[in-house]
């Protein structure tokens, strides 16, 4: 079995450094290791399982959310949000600050990417906040931090993703997103409040107060994008509409919301369309190359090989995840999220099925060390996105987002210690249907 390894890891690691795409690189490795060590078509089987993953109907979805997205960063949607909250957040511990986590959370709902949350929320709240007076290293930490729950909570690119390389469903995915993603919300929240309790400092003296009457006319700025998020979300929990169904609601109603608030020209409709085809493209070519090798390294036989020699270790199937979370820590200093993914989930989802977790569950597990990644220096996508924002060097953005991982990685051990806490809300909503 070392010799399939080894071949596997050594034209891995040729074509990543080689600065071949991803999805290529994928496709090479499958092949080429097909190729040395097994006597088959290898350009029939290509072209099946090519065909086959790039024409999953789950994945109608993914182009759907893609475009949503990008027809909302081209809207007013973070300026609203910053008005919409801040009378709300003015008497909290960390009062402003709390805008970030809370204004990240309320986009993920809609967007599904981390990227795209951390810049629609952080170019106007970044530099609110910094020219009120707040900490610097607060107001990056926490952006940069919540800007990750894009992922996490529903409607998710990367949970898309999951569901069509593991063949689970995308819906249960999205609902067991939700409790963790609130989770994370809540611990950041709470860390904010209590470094303003014990560092005053960090929060400006701002004695501004708004009546009931001024919070309620601040929050009617955000009832068209709650709307458009009980549409998508909720068409699907109450299962009215499939995913794909559901995307095609947002689509039409970020292209409404646009043109409400005159945010969208011809020109920024043909970016947005122009844009969305291109992360489509991307992604479905990774997808492809991920399937590909997926299958690959199950006629080499390696997932049974890991998975027999994990369980040669005796480990308990905590101690197993503990181990996962810290290889997946040292793998996200070199590798994007999306990578990080599909190069380790014919390997891992194995092992983790046969230690008794649920594939849902490990979707969300993996949801989170993908986030982990994102602050994770020196490749951390969010950590770039901070820096053109703010225009800091990207150590001191990570210094000042370590707490946030911190955090993160502690509740992703907890998860892993209690996993009802990812699978329970799931499993109800199934019960009741």
């Amino acid at each position: 079995m070392a010799l399939p390894i080894g071949t596997v890891l050594g034209l891995m690691a040729l074509l990543l450094t080689s600065g071949v795409w991803i999805g290529i690189a994928l496709l090479g490795v499958g092949a080429g290791s097909l190729a040395l060590l097994r006597s088959m078509p290898v350009d029939r089987l290509l072209g099946q399982i090519t065909w086959n993953s790039v024409t999953s109907p789950e994945l109608v979805a993914l182009p759907l959310f893609v475009l949503m997205a990008e027809l909302l960063f081209r809207t007013r949607l973070s300026e609203l949000l910053f008005s919409a909250l801040v009378p709300w957040t003015q008497r909290l511990p960390g009062r402003l600050l709390h805008v970030n986590v809370l204004g990240c959370t309320l986009f993920a709902t809609i967007t599904g990417s981390s990227a795209a949350t951390t810049v629609t929320v952080g170019k106007i709240t970044a530099h609110q906040l910094l020219k009120r007076g707040y900490d610097k290293d607060l107001v990056m930490g926490s952006l940069a931090g919540a800007g990750t729950l894009g992922f996490l909570i529903p409607p998710s690119t990367m949970m898309i993703i999951y569901g069509v390389l593991s063949q689970t469903s995308i819906i249960r995915l999205f609902i067991a997103g939700i409790v963790p993603g609130l989770c994370i919300a809540a611990l950041y929240m709470g860390y904010l409040g209590a470094v303003a309790k014990l560092r005053p400092g960090v929060v400006p003296d701002d004695h501004a107060s708004y009546s009931w009457g001024e919070r309620l006319r601040a929050a009617l700025g955000i009832l068209p994008i709650a709307g458009l998020i009980v549409m998508v979300m909720g068409s699907m929990y109450a299962g009215l509409a499939s995913p794909s169904e559901a995307a095609a609601v947002g689509v039409f109603g970020a292209l409404a919301l646009a043109i409400a608030q005159r945010g969208l020209t011809l020109k920024g409709l043909w970016e947005a369309l122009v844009s969305a085809a291109c992360t489509t493209s991307m992604i479905g070519l990774i997808i492809a190359g991920a399937m590909f090798l997926s299958t690959a390294m199950g006629f080499l036989g390696i997932p049974r090989a890991a998975a027999n020699a994990v369980e040669a270790l005796g480990l308990s199937p905590f101690m197993l995840m503990v181990v996962l979370l810290g290889v997946y820590i040292v793998l996200g200093c070199v590798l994007e999220g999306l990578s990080l993914m599909v190069m380790t989930l014919p390997i891992a989802l194995p092992m983790v099925v046969a230690a008794g977790y649920d594939p849902i569950w490990f979707g969300i597990f993996l949801i989170l060390v993908i986030e982990l990644a994102q602050i994770t220096p020196p490749v951390g996508f969010n950590l770039f996105v901070l820096q053109s924002l703010t225009g800091e060097p990207i150590y001191r953005i990570a210094r000042a987002t370590f707490p946030f991982f911190v955090i993160m990685a502690l509740f992703t051990i907890f998860v892993s210690a209690v996993p009802e806490l990812v699978t329970w809300l799931p499993d109800r909503m199934a019960a009741r249907n």
